[in-house]
């Protein structure tokens, strides 16, 4: 590794420059951007065309602790609070029950078929309990899919939620390895701490969020992100640092926070997507870079047996098991199945046993490495056709940009929001005030052919033009029905 800031820079700058433009090759070919920023790494590597020599797990593990943090985060505070609430069932028993399933499956199938030996088998079936659903939604986003029913808020708060579970799975294997632990009481009791000083840590973080974020009132707000920042860090240290999941807190930060109204709440949420990209970039080209090629080569068919077991058999039992007492359809459980998509957190949790220093660790490693690298290509690359097949995808909605942005403040409910004139609307060809439109809906401006037109209640409205509106969501949800032509008589 160069030891010139300069060149430090320099070459971060274009690996990060190459991972936003080969985002382009992965919305065109659906290839997904996770794979696409690991093989980078890989290429800059020691072994590839970049010639960077790096091989310092610990190292590795302080950047994707960093990163995961944030991540986390983000995808709390952009998670809709009211889309999740009515699932938190059955997603958390998926976060618990059906990773600890996946975890057991994997293990079995590793001690007793493929010979390895317990530690190791144990160790995989931790690692690789987890799943990722942001690159399952990138994925659909990139070929115009969204799945129907509840699936994307399940896959959503499972995703969210299941990867502390993986952690605890990972560290409490880790320290009975190490005699830290040596009855089943005490993992139990470990579980219990580290998911509930998780839990109570980000709940108390989010109140004192909330309280900083409205009562301050700084003077400048580019000083609110670097606020949250800090509360962030300082939520995920405080949890580690008492014995709970410091990952589990983050999350839960965010999450509570995302159901609350505070000061620049939308420019808030937007800044910490880029964060959470950039984390993404920093997270998977530091893995890739740690990885050896030539290392991969003797794990390629024990991760394809692994990864067969773990898509085919770990993965669904855990979901048709785990989702017993909920309605959902064969097909439904199916796809929720096809969706246990390995990404950061097993690579991750990889690391762990290099710096724990566990024999076979780097075996482990590459072994992990594969496959997520496996299951990203079958998976991530047949998404779209499975959801297809199983029919549980719909087409993706217009996504338009409005030229203004509103800024949330406290107490503020109204947002900026768009409706579609679709070709079977009866607003089609009428004027605004012939609508008879909610007096509370306010139009704000009209998007047709490209250009924006401020409206007046005699515009005539045409097929294809979108409306922006500044409303509440009752009222939205009015206008929509009647510009859709949808009756709500009883």
């Amino acid at each position: 590794m160069p030891e010139s800031p300069e060149i430090i820079l320099i070459i971060g700058a274009i690996l990060i420059l190459i991972s936003v433009m080969i985002s382009k090759v992965s919305e065109r070919l659906g290839i997904p951007l996770l794979l696409l920023f690991l093989l980078l790494g890989m290429v800059a590597g020691s072994e590839g065309l970049g010639g960077i020599y790096f091989d310092d797990p610990l190292v590795a593990q302080w950047v994707c602790t960093v990163a995961l943090s944030v991540i986390l985060f983000s995808g709390g505070i952009d998670t809709e609070w009211k889309r999740i609430k009515p699932l938190f069932k059955e997603g958390l028993l998926l976060a618990t029950l059906g990773v600890f399933l996946t975890a057991a499956v994997v293990a079995l199938f590793s001690r007793f078929i493929l010979q390895l030996n317990w530690h190791v088998s144990l160790l995989i079936g931790a690692i690789a309990s987890s799943t990722d659903a942001a690159a399952v939604f990138a994925l659909l986003r990139s070929k115009g899919i969204r799945l129907k029913g509840n699936l994307a808020p399940l896959l959503e708060l499972e995703s969210g939620s299941n990867d502390p579970m993986a952690i605890f799975l990972t560290i409490g294997i880790l320290q009975w390895l190490q005699n830290k632990i040596d009855q089943p009481i005490e993992m139990i009791l470990l579980f219990i701490m580290q998911m509930g000083i998780g839990l109570i840590v980000g709940w108390l973080i989010s109140r004192l969020s909330l309280f900083l974020i409205n009562r301050l009132k700084l003077g400048y707000e580019g000083l609110y992100p670097v606020l949250i920042f800090a509360l962030v860090f300082l939520t995920f240290g405080l949890a580690s640092l008492l014995g709970g999941s410091g990952y589990l807190a983050a999350y839960v930060l965010g999450l509570l926070l995302g159901k609350e109204d505070f000061l620049h709440k939308r420019s808030l949420v937007r800044f910490f997507d880029g964060n959470a990209w950039l984390m993404q970039i920093a997270l998977f080209i530091t893995l890739g870079l740690l990885v050896f090629p030539s290392e991969i080569k003797p794990v390629i068919l024990p991760g394809l047996l692994v990864s067969f077991v773990l898509i085919f058999l770990a993965r669904p039992i855990a979901v048709f098991l785990t989702l017993i007492p909920f309605r959902y359809t064969l097909r439904e459980k199916t796809f929720i199945s096809w969706v246990g998509l390995r990404g950061a957190v097993p690579v991750v949790l990889g690391t762990f046993p290099l710096v724990a220093g566990i024999s076979d660790a780097s075996a482990i490693f590459n072994l992990v490495f594969f496959i997520v690298i496996t299951s990203v290509l079958l998976q991530g690359t047949l998404l779209p056709v499975v959801a297809r097949w199983l029919k549980v995808d719909a087409p993706l909605p217009v996504n338009s940009q409005a030229p203004i942005e509103v800024v949330s403040g406290q107490g503020l409910k109204a947002d900026l929001r768009e409706i579609l004139i679709t070709p079977s609307s009866p607003a089609v060809n009428k004027a605004i005030y012939q609508l008879k439109l909610p007096e509370e809906y306010l139009i704000i401006m009209v998007l047709r052919d490209g250009e924006y037109i401020q409206p007046t209640g005699s515009l005539e409205l045409k097929k294809g033009d979108i409306l922006f509106s500044l409303s509440e969501e009752p009222v939205y949800l009015q206008a929509q029905n009647i510009i859709n032509g949808v009756s709500t008589n009883a």
